[in-house]
């Protein structure tokens, strides 16, 4: 027999959870690279596909279609030949930003202790040769 579940003792939730909204802007494998990328000025397809190397062109595709749908990106097709597109964060996506920088700075924190971590392990490991 399991231990009784206790009644929550924070308030009920709101309607729509002003966390869950935001992240679910979000969701996807690299949404937030392609926004990152996109921070600065509007890029082609190709630009981003060069930006984030380790994407596929399938997924770029996919989290460009995904993001314009969720409003926070925009595509604009170019009067080129052969043509072309070009894609620019929106104002909503804008606002997204500092969220994104926060996490950046956050990972760039537990990369550098992961660094020092590593190389204390190694020199530990080796003698400190």
């Amino acid at each position: 027999m399991g231990l009784p579940v206790r009644k929550s003792k924070v308030a009920a939730p709101p309607p729509a959870c002003p966390l869950t909204e935001s992240l679910t802007l979000l969701r996807g494998a690299w949404a937030p690279n392609v926004i990152w990328y996109l921070s600065a000025e509007p890029r082609r397809f190709g630009e981003l596909r060069h930006d984030i190397p380790r994407i596929s062109a399938r997924v770029l595709s996919a989290r460009l279609r995904e993001l314009e749908s969720r409003g926070l990106v925009t595509r604009r097709v170019l009067d080129s030949s052969p043509p072309s597109a070009e894609y620019a964060l929106t104002e909503l996506g804008r606002e997204m930003l500092p969220a994104i920088h926060a996490l950046a700075s956050v990972g760039e924190k537990l990369i550098s202790q992961w660094g020092a971590v590593a190389t204390a392990t190694s020199k530990a490991t080796t003698g400190g040769r």
